[in-house]
C-alpha cells in the first residue's frame, strides 16, 4: 500500500505534541494486537485507520522496527502460504511485561483524570497477556 496525500497532511497537520502523545497510543495499540496474534504493517494501518487513527506506512514501519529493537516484537515462524515479504510480528516476554506494566498505568491516569467516579479496577482480571 503507497501512502496516499491524505494521510500524509493529516500526519502533517498534527501539532507536535499531539503527535508524540498519538506515537503512545499506536505503540499501545501494537502490543495489544500482537499479544492476541502476529500483526504486520498493513494490517496494523487499516486496524489504527478503524480506531480514527491516519498513519502512513512511513510512519508505521520505523515503529515496528524500533519496538523489535525495542525487544517487545519478534518475527512470528512464517506459515504455509504467507507472502513471503510479509514480516509478521508477536509479542515478546518483554512486550507482555511492557503492555502489562502500560494497562495498570493507563487505569490509574484514567481514574486520575475522569471526571466522573470510577470505581477501583477489579484486582483480579483475567488478561491475554
Amino acid at each position: 500500500m503507497r501512502t496516499t496525500a491524505k494521510a500524509r497532511n493529516n500526519e502533517d497537520r498534527q501539532p507536535p505534541l499531539l503527535r508524540e502523545i498519538l506515537l503512545s497510543f499506536w505503540k499501545i495499540h501494537i502490543l495489544h494486537h500482537a499479544g492476541e496474534e502476529p500483526v504486520y504493517g498493513q494490517w496494523m494501518i487499516a486496524e489504527l485507520r478503524r480506531h480514527g487513527y491516519e498513519i502512513s506506512p512511513g510512519t508505521l514501519y520505523p515503529i515496528l522496527r524500533r519496538m523489535e529493537q525495542q525487544g517487545w516484537l519478534a518475527p512470528a515462524p512464517k506459515k504455509k502460504g504467507d507472502p513471503a515479504r510479509r514480516k509478521q510480528y508477536r509479542l515478546t516476554p518483554q512486550g507482555k511485561a511492557a503492555l502489562r506494566t502500560i494497562c495498570r498505568q493507563l487505569e490509574e491516569l484514567y481514574r486520575e483524570v475522569s471526571p466522573a467516579p470510577r470505581p477501583a479496577a477489579p484486582a483480579a482480571r483475567k488478561r491475554f497477556y
